[in-house]
């Protein structure tokens, strides 16, 4: 760890918006949080943004990363191949214990192959995971996986519970979060055989596990934590924020169809205003990607300011908490043969990232 207060590593290239929206929330970050941030990228990007956003606060920093991972780059090659780019030279400075944690906006496949390779996972721990947080029905849920592993075997769900529920009691003060499996019925013997051997572990794990939640319970806070295979937890998060603009993009037209409608409206714009604050994802900025043997946080690609500030505040939250140190005493022990479980991990398991 670095001396002093954290220092956060931010991928300045990362993002749809990047390098000004990401720059703009390290600099907001930097002066009303006084968050220690490194910015890493192409310094003459980041220079002229900070030029145009001048003062340039005292905590921030740039570290020079001439090369960029674009989105739609294979994750596991360019991780590999561009070891100049803002993704991994922010996470070599992890590993290297130069930051104590590291955010980015980019492209997820690239920070959670590169987190595997140039960090490597906590000893005992299979395959990392991508925490999504849902703020609804008046709470945090921590739901995972949201699309780190397509696929998953009964032990990754165990693992994954097991970390997200320490996450929740360090990070958010959650006092013996509440666990639940997202299955297409509450009944044990509902589902696939692997989430049936899954719930078998959960209900052995020593975990506040409540059984199975359905996905009608996921938007009204079933549980403190909901896990499932990436590729349905990225399809049901998909869903959920293609209704919230449906819903939204539906009022607005009903409340200008008519002019007393827009009157009422005008009188209901704070309660709106509320409504979505309440549900807009930039409050929190980044989910965790639980796992790794660092702090990572991955945001969403079209992150702004006000989500980049968010995930800085979120990354030194966790550095402070000792979330990290926690995941380590919780882990599983057990090693699986041939897999390194600290430092790198096998080509083979980086591919199928």
């Amino acid at each position: 760890m670095t001396d002093g207060d954290p220092i956060i590593a931010l991928d300045a290239m990362g993002g749809d918006n990047a390098p000004g929206a990401i720059v703009e929330g390290a600099v907001t970050a930097a002066r009303q949080l006084g968050v220690r941030v490194a910015l890493v990228g192409q310094t003459e990007a980041i220079e002229r943004e900070l030029a145009r956003l001048a003062p340039r606060p005292d905590p921030i920093t740039i570290v020079d990363a001439p090369e960029v991972i674009d989105m739609d780059e294979h994750p596991a090659q360019a991780a590999r191949q561009k070891k100049q780019s803002s993704i991994v030279v922010g996470l070599r400075m992890l590993k290297q214990r130069e930051a104590d944690a590291f955010v980015s906006a980019g492209n997820t496949g690239a920070v959670m192959a590169g987190a595997i390779m140039h960090v490597g996972r906590v000893r005992g721990i299979e395959r990392p995971s991508l925490v999504g947080l849902l703020p609804f029905a008046g709470k945090l849920t921590a739901f995972l996986d949201v699309g780190a592993n397509a696929d998953a075997r009964p032990e990754y769900l165990l693992q994954w519970a097991q970390m997200a529920a320490v996450y929740m009691e360090h990070v958010w003060k959650v006092e013996r979060p509440t666990v639940g499996l997202l299955n297409i019925g509450e009944e044990e013997s509902k589902g696939s055989a692997v989430v049936q051997e899954a719930y078998e572990l959960l209900e052995a794990s020593g975990l506040n596990f409540i059984g199975n939640v359905e996905g009608r319970d996921v938007p009204l806070g079933g549980a403190d934590v909901i896990v499932t295979d990436g590729f349905t937890g990225n399809v049901v998060v998909k869903t959920m924020e293609g209704t919230a603009d449906l819903i939204m993009t539906e009022l607005r037209a009903a409340i200008t169809s008519r002019p007393w409608y827009a009157a009422a409206g005008l009188v209901l714009t704070p309660a709106f205003g509320a409504l979505r604050k309440k549900f807009d994802y930039r409050e929190y900025g980044a989910g965790p990607l639980l796992g790794v043997n660092g702090l990572v946080f991955i945001g969403h690609g079209r992150s702004d300011a006000r989500a980049i500030s968010s995930a800085l505040r979120m990354a030194r939250e966790a550095a402070q908490s000792g979330m990290l140190e926690a995941i380590r005493e919780a882990a599983p022990a057990r090693v699986v043969a041939g897999t390194p479980r600290e430092g790198g991990d096998s080509r083979e398991e980086v591919e199928a990232t």
